[in-house]
């Protein structure tokens, strides 16, 4: 029954994601949550956040620099706290519109009904290039 509220919680996090609605997402994370990316050159939005102010800032840094061309979460596994998600992605860069995808896993790390920890795995090469174009170009 916890992994239910887990997953739960998880997937309101998309849902406010798909919409739009950081505030709503940001309210399911604990205030000392950790959200972190790989570290990746000319990626701005890369590398690890610590707290709800540092993550708001991700996602201002997100919607800056790339827009969402596809996000799909397909398939929610879950054990204990762990909610692994196995998704596809198609971004464009701002500015330049350099397009790339990827497919990615995301493991969230819930406990008492907020999300303490968020990892996501990808195609850092792929971002990279996306984002090193759009340098050159600006």
């Amino acid at each position: 029954m916890i992994e239910h509220h887990q997953l739960g919680t998880v997937q309101q996090a998309y849902s406010h994601f798909k919409h739009g609605d950081i505030p709503a997402l940001l309210s399911l994370c604990s205030e000392d949550v950790e959200w972190e990316l790989p570290e990746i050159e000319n990626v701005a939005f890369s590398g690890m956040r610590r707290g709800k102010a540092e993550v708001q800032e991700f996602f201002s840094t997100l919607e800056a620099d790339q827009e969402p061309v596809l996000f799909i979460p397909m398939e929610f596994i879950t054990q204990g706290d762990k909610v692994v998600v196995l998704g596809h992605e198609e971004w464009k860069t701002r500015p330049g519109g350099h397009q790339y995808q990827t497919d990615w896993v995301h493991v969230f790390t819930v406990r008492n009904g907020k999300i303490t920890h968020f990892k996501e795995l990808m195609d850092t090469a792929a971002l990279a290039a996306a984002h090193k174009k759009r340098i050159i170009a600006a």
